[in-house]
Order: C-alpha cells, then structure tokens, then sequence
C-alpha cells in the first residue's frame, strides 16, 4: 500500500502511520493496515523513498530525504499521530518525533531499534545482527546492502507459512548503507513525545534480550508482547493490529 491519500484522519482521533523496516516496503503493512481500518482507525503507510515500490534511485538519496517524505505524510495528516515503526524503523520514526514533536501523539516501536541521540544505527545493530547469525546472510553491494534470499526467510518470517514468505522474500529490496551509517539527532523535543513498545518474542533478527537492552537504556511505557516472529504484520496481523488499537 505506497500510496498515500494527501489528508487521512481527523482532529478527534488519533491515525496509525506505519514506517517500514530494511529491506520493505508499504507492502508488508498491507493486511495490518486493512485490520485497523476493520477496527475504526485510519492508518497509513508509505514507502521510503527508493523502497518498496517507489522509483527514486538509491544513490540520489540520503536519510535526510527519507526524513522529510515521512514529514510530508505527517503534515497531510489531521489530528494526532501514532507513530509506529519496525525494525529499521524505529530510527524514521525517532528522527520525525525530534522534528514534529506536537503532533505525534505516541511512538511504538514493533521489535525496532531504540538508537540514542548522536549514534548510528551501525552501532547499536551490529551487535544485535551479529549474536542472531544475520550478519552472514547480507549481500553487500555498491552504496547499498541486501540479504541472501535463500536465508531471508529463516530470519524474518520463521512465523509465516512458507507461501507468504517465499511471496515476501521475492519483495525484498536492497538497503542503502546510509540508513546504518547517519547519526541520530535526538534531544528534548524527541525525548517529549511518549514512547512504547512491543516485543517479538520468537524475532530470529532481533532477539528478546536486545529488544529489552534497548528499551531499559531508552525507557519505553507501556511495554506490549507478541509471541511472534519479527514479521507479524505478515504472521499475525489481526494480532497486530490489536496491540496497536490498544495504544491508540
């Protein structure tokens, strides 16, 4: 789902907007998306410029326009926002809270990089990548990095029936390195805006004592669980989507 209307939501209630993790696009928030509109919300998500199905090329690009394409989402958006990203996500979705801090009305960080201000994703990641295994299945290319799709499955969809994996292996996209190597810039407007998480007990990528790592050393409340893989919006999004709905 990369497109995205020029206004959703309204002044009375607050409208999910999804960030994807490395390597995704909008498209792996598709069935979790049509869940939150099944329970009443509006919910939204994009693609990052030069993922998914969006055309830019990679190497015209830096974090700083991926930055301002979610700016421009929330900016069409009425009402308050929650903010919710995966993965690689979770520093999108920091970055944009330091820059539009008023009218995120939460972040929620699903099994997703907590990096404090001044550090690179790079450093928070490697280790967690390297204690999962991840590290040897990734592909690196010129300016960007992808991941062997003959492992792809075992670390992302371990929870998903083997035909929505292999369909959601096929979409992988590379990843720009600049996503691991640009430093966050997060002070008091960020560390405002009310944080929470949930867990993927069974993530084979970010394993449950990382997660927890991140989010003691970046409070987060309240903490919510899934016992799931570290794709649910493709293993079990109605489960998903309940959590989420919670923190609405």
């Amino acid at each position: 789902m990369s497109s995205v209307p020029g206004a959703v939501g309204n002044e009375d209630s607050a409208a999910f907007l999804l960030i994807h993790g490395a390597w995704h696009g909008a498209w792996c928030w598709d069935a979790t998306v049509a869940a939150l509109r099944d329970r009443g919300h509006a919910a939204v998500a994009p693609d990052l410029p030069g993922m998914g199905d969006d055309p830019t090329p990679l190497a015209t690009l830096s974090f700083d326009d991926w930055i301002d394409r979610i700016l421009e989402v929330v900016d069409g958006i009425a009402g308050p926002i929650v903010l919710v990203g995966h993965s690689r996500g979770g520093i999108i979705i920091s970055q944009v809270a330091e820059r539009r801090p008023d009218r995120i009305a939460r972040l929620v960080y699903l099994s997703a990089f907590l990096v404090p201000d001044g550090l690179t994703l790079q450093e928070v990641a490697a280790p967690a990548i390297g204690g999962s295994g991840l590290a040897g299945a990734l592909v690196p290319g010129d300016g960007v990095f992808g991941v062997d799709p003959a492992r792809a499955a075992a670390f992302f969809f371990n929870g998903c029936t083997d035909a929505v994996a292999a369909a959601a292996t096929a979409r992988l996209c590379p990843e720009p390195a600049f996503s691991m190597t640009t430093p966050l810039r997060l002070g008091a407007a960020f560390a405002g805006v009310p944080r929470a998480y949930i867990e993927c007990t069974l993530d084979a990528v970010l394993p449950l004592a990382v997660q927890r790592a991140m989010r003691i050393a970046l409070p987060c409340d309240p903490v919510l669980e899934l016992h799931s893989d570290h794709s649910p919006f493709l293993s079990m999004p109605d489960a998903l989507a309940d959590r989420l709905s919670a923190l609405a």
